[in-house]
């Protein structure tokens, strides 16, 4: 039987930003590859109000079409209003206003069975209204920032955790994330641990040397990934390459923080050593990767990051926090190490892998089972149950 699936996300790639969102844009390509499924996204673009319009990051964004074919799926990207001064909590209702009639109208010419929304603010507390309107079942996936940040948030928590009681199902990235879910009151029992998925053809094993040699790099190698926010914990990693004098570290990522690290890259007299290579394309991080020797990324909050994952692929450990998922990824000694988000913390860490690099290839099984097949399989299991339960508001 065909499973109509309406993929909802806030999260997702266009041509302005081809890696934002990239592992939602991934998981539905799975998803939509399979037999008897039907799926169609909406993913809509908020644009504050004139004159912040004009900033150039908004321009290119209302230059998107309203419609077109990504990497083979067809996307929709409807355009509500957004007003940063405000903050979030009324993007549920504008983004409602906006996607609904487009809805309304895709559900007439081809009925839907399930939403699937991908982040849970605002996808969720939208789908939750779609839902009252449409009388549709949906499905709500927590990734880490959309409980720890908007599920506390005092504007936005109570519609969090009511778009998590209507849901027909909820899925969590990680156990650890779960355990948050269940700490804002969201009833355990109906939320599903699924994990990312890694390409793992593409992120691999590969001669380290070469690939040093290729990006033009010698010595020992540190890799962090993640966009530049002070919860990343950047900054740590730059104090901690203080006491790695033969070092060099590559900042994957960009964001708000950039400026205030390069002055501290400056301030500790760092310029030579640590690399700001701004946003890369997916495409090319597995070369990347390849290529460093460490992976350190002590972030406050976690879900399961998908960069930690990647670098395991690569056969590259870890220097990590205790966030999120940590202990569910890192289940060897080889796989690297959880420490406290200090700078001495880490330099030591990052200090003792270079000094005994594990074996790669058992660095590289730790990062085996999260595969996208298994990613799938489960996402298609969890929607079919979904789509089988009547919506709180079908009146059935």
């Amino acid at each position: 039987m065909t499973l109509r699936v309406l993929t909802l996300s806030t999260l997702f790639p266009d041509a302005t930003r081809p890696n934002f969102g990239v592992f939602v844009e991934r998981q539905t390509r799975e998803l939509a590859s399979r037999a008897g499924v039907e799926l169609t996204v909406i993913a809509p673009v908020g644009l504050p109000p004139w004159p912040l319009s004009l900033h150039p990051r908004y321009r290119a964004l209302a230059a998107l079409p309203a419609q077109d074919q990504w990497r083979g799926l067809e996307v929709h990207r409807p355009r509500f209003p957004i007003v940063p001064a405000i903050g979030g909590r009324l993007h549920p209702t504008l983004m409602t206003r906006a996607v609904l009639p487009l809805v309304r109208r895709l559900h007439r010419q081809r009925p839907f069975d399930v939403i699937d929304a991908s982040f849970f603010f605002p996808d969720g507390p939208v789908a939750h209204r779609l839902s009252a309107e449409l009388g549709l079942p949906y499905s709500v996936k927590a990734r880490g920032a959309d409980i720890h940040h908007w599920g506390r948030d005092p504007g936005t928590a109570a519609m969090v955790c009511e778009a998590a009681d209507h849901a027909a199902g909820l899925l969590a990235v990680s156990a650890a994330m779960k355990a948050d879910m269940a700490a804002l009151g969201i009833a355990p029992d109906g939320i599903r641990v699924h994990y990312t998925g890694v390409d793992l053809d593409r992120f691999a094993l590969a001669d380290r040397a070469k690939a040093k040699a290729d990006k033009g790099l010698a010595g020992p190698v540190i890799a962090t990934l993640g966009a530049l926010i002070p919860r990343k914990g950047q900054a740590l990693v730059i104090e901690a390459m203080v006491g790695l004098p033969d070092a060099t570290l590559l900042l994957f990522g960009d964001g708000p923080d950039r400026a205030a690290l390069e002055a501290q890259t400056r301030s500790l007299g760092l310029g030579a050593r640590v690399r700001f290579l701004g946003s890369v394309p997916h495409a090319d991080l597995p070369g990347w990767l390849a290529a460093s020797d460490v992976m350190a990324l002590p972030s406050a909050s976690e879900g399961l990051a998908n960069a930690w994952v990647e670098a395991l692929a690569c056969g590259t450990p870890l220097v990590i926090s205790e966030a999120g998922g940590a202990r569910e990824l890192i289940d060897r000694p080889e796989a690297g190490r959880i420490v406290p988000r200090e700078a001495e913390a880490i330099r030591a860490a990052i200090a003792d892998l270079l000094a005994s690099p594990p074996d790669r290839a058992t660095v590289r099984e730790t990062a085996q089972r999260f595969t996208w097949t298994a990613n799938g399989d489960a996402l298609l299991a969890h929607l079919r149950a979904c789509a089988g339960k009547s919506s709180a508001y079908s009146g059935t």
